[in-house]
């Protein structure tokens, strides 16, 4: 982190441009250079303006413009990073997490929040096509690329359909990689929405109030029965959604 900070030895307080400017100048051209590369987190706002001899106010301002340009992601409670290309997730093809983020040659891990028995609420019961008040296996979890949030997953499961659902060890395996040992789908169903996050949510995934996530719900079907509703929340900075299919598959219309 010493090294980082060196670069902003010739920040020059009696130059006619603005600090902020040059300090977001500096961090640009180490990043356009590829000398600092994405992922990595640069110095804190603490850190800079101890170093610098600046306000916070100066400080902010840099990397908020920096973010903005798209340049660098800064995340609640952890810090500022260079913004790395957003992780891309299907939205026909039914991927295991922990297989994408490993492709990109990171390291996965999950926490898991939930996992028991529910109740099914009457809106969970008319989306899983339950009865109202059936049992219902819930799992709620975390999915980190390194140490960086990527995906919130709140999942309910029919327990007729997959009974051992709930003595899985969701820390070591994601549920996805369960699920699809056990069956393959027959019919998918995916809704894709822009949200502003709820407090849980943000607290999870570390975004700020104001950061809209994409949220994926997916119902998945098997002999006619859909065994499993989830909804998958993606901080919007950190992941796009999207889909690469063939136009023989479908019909299309003018």
């Amino acid at each position: 982190m010493n090294a980082i900070l060196q670069s902003f030895e010739n920040i020059d307080k009696a130059a006619p441009e603005p600090i902020y400017a040059q300090i977001k100048k500096t961090i640009q051209k180490k990043i356009r250079s590829n000398e600092w590369l994405a992922g990595q987190k640069l110095p804190s706002e603490n850190d800079l303006v101890v170093a610098l001899g600046v306000s916070r106010m100066t400080i902010n301002r840099a990397l908020r413009e920096l973010t903005q340009d798209g340049l660098i992601n800064r995340v609640h409670g952890l810090g500022s990073f260079v913004a790395e290309t957003p992780r891309h997730a299907s939205l026909i093809e039914l991927k295991d997490i922990a297989l994408e983020v490993a492709g990109n040659g990171k390291r996965h891990s999950s926490k898991v929040l939930v996992l028991d028995n529910r109740v099914a609420s009457p809106e969970i019961a008319l989306l899983m096509q339950v009865a109202a008040d059936s049992k219902l296996f819930y799992l709620s979890a975390v999915h980190f690329q390194d140490d960086l949030p990527i995906q919130m997953e709140s999942r309910f499961v029919n327990p007729l359909i997959v009974p051992d659902f709930i003595n899985q060890d969701y820390s070591q395996k994601t549920s996805t990689a369960y699920l699809l040992s056990q069956f393959q789908p027959e019919e998918m169903e995916h809704i894709v929405r822009a949200i502003i996050p709820k407090k849980l949510v943000r607290k999870n995934l570390l975004v700020e109030a104001d950061e809209p996530c994409l949220q994926l719900t997916r119902r998945t079907w098997k002999n006619d029965q859909i065994i499993t509703h989830v909804t998958l929340t993606y901080p919007g900075s950190r992941y796009d959604l999207g889909a690469r299919y063939a136009t023989t598959d479908f019909q299309l219309r003018s």
